[in-house]
């Protein structure tokens, strides 16, 4: 079923209060979210290779239990690794056809880790804990039954919105510059654990930016504190393009107190603070558009990790944010638009128990105007939902 309907509140832009939150590269809940769907891409990759099509999987349960470390001034050590415990199911066998799925887990968190984290050996820093077992009958004979389309194996909703404000641009904005190669050949002292949290009130931002500084480049106390005077007038330069706020300010590192030595600042020997301090988990991260937006409709499912043909968890929190993207960009007269999509276990992913776009319009303009486009573009993106998910399959796009 297909609703369109007025949304009757306001824009987020018009609430006096934003709160926007982003997790970046390092920060432990980022990194889990990341290498379970890392790992779902590569199983689906060598089920397609070896057998066509993409069986029953999901590595959407993850923890990184934090390790131990000493740092000094210039230095530090290595006490305890950090451990990466993956799970859930996953097909292990076809007929007489083996799939190596813990070595393909294991090979694709240590490729994450060395393409994302500069300072972490995956090699020597980690342990690895695999406790992925086969699906239950009922969930894996959904991958053998007939049909072009395969059936949702849960019931489940999802939310998207478009577009982004100013408060959630400028955050995501901050994260990815602080966390780009150019920023990080300039400034390699920084490291990838980075959440950025953005409070709009009314027309000023104010920001709050946890980023460590790594020990190997900083000698004293008094180096710390130089360092972090310039990277944070950086940080003002970033985000002086948003014009739309009368006032930002942005506050960084603010645990830090001088005088205090090595309790006083944020040090790290690793770039993320679940070397000693802080543990991940699948869920905790970002949503699918990169963001925590308190002011919008969160979903509650954790679409890293799982599989990308028939759990309705990842597949409509992708398609929510695509759909709402499309309406926006192709419909004339939207200010906003949320788009709420509802399956049934057992039920054609293709064919949602209820699609509804709750759309706020331009003054002026009528719902009547702008439905039959809205209708026609949720037909055409369930219509060409397994495409969709050959693109998931592939890791096209982002989880966080």
């Amino acid at each position: 079923m297909i609703l369109v309907e007025t949304f009757k509140g306001k824009s987020v832009t018009e609430h006096s209060v934003e709160i926007v939150e982003r997790k970046g590269t390092g920060h432990p809940d980022y990194m889990c979210d990341s290498i379970m769907e890392t790992i779902s891409v590569a199983l689906s990759q060598e089920y397609i290779r070896e057998f066509g099509t993409v069986l029953h999987h999901n590595i959407d349960k993850g923890l990184l239990a934090a390790g131990k470390v000493e740092k000094n001034f210039g230095s530090g050590r290595i006490l305890k690794p950090m451990e990466l415990t993956i799970g859930d199911r996953a097909t292990f066998r076809v007929a007489d056809r083996k799939i190596p799925v813990a070595d393909i887990a294991i090979d694709s968190a240590k490729k994450w880790i060395r393409n994302n984290m500069r300072f972490i050996d995956p090699d020597k820093h980690l342990t690895y804990r695999v406790v992925i077992s086969p699906g239950s009958e009922e969930l894996t004979d959904i991958f053998s039954r007939p049909g072009k389309v395969r059936a949702a194996n849960d019931t489940s909703a999802a939310v998207g919105y478009y577009p982004l404000s100013p408060t959630e641009k400028a955050v995501l904005k901050l994260e990815r510059q602080l966390n780009s190669q150019k920023f990080k050949k300039k400034h390699p002292e920084t490291g990838e654990d980075i959440k950025v949290m953005g409070l709009r009130n009314r027309n000023r931002l104010d920001v709050t930016v946890a980023m460590p500084l790594l020990v190997s480049y900083i000698k004293s106390e008094d180096e710390y504190f130089e360092k972090k005077i310039v990277i944070h007038k950086e940080m003002g330069e970033m985000l002086s393009v948003f014009r739309e706020f009368k006032e930002i300010k942005i506050h960084f590192n603010t645990l830090d107190e001088r005088g205090r030595g090595l309790g006083g600042i944020y040090l790290s020997l690793l770039g993320t603070s679940a070397e000693d301090a802080d543990s991940g988990q699948v869920g905790r991260g970002n949503r699918v558009n990169g963001l925590i937006s308190v002011n919008r409709p969160l979903g509650t499912e954790a679409a890293a990790g799982k599989n990308p043909v028939s759990h309705v968890g990842k597949i409509y929190n992708f398609l929510a944010h695509k759909i709402a993207r499309e309406i926006y960009g192709k419909i004339e007269g939207i200010k906003e638009v949320y788009v709420l999509l509802l399956s049934r276990i057992g039920t054609p992913i293709d064919s949602p128990q209820m699609a509804t776009a709750q759309v706020l319009l331009e003054r002026g303009r009528g719902i009547k105007e702008v439905a039959n486009k809205t209708e026609e573009i949720f037909e055409k993106e369930f219509s060409g939902i397994n495409r969709f998910c050959m693109e998931l399959s592939k890791g096209k796009y982002p989880v966080c």
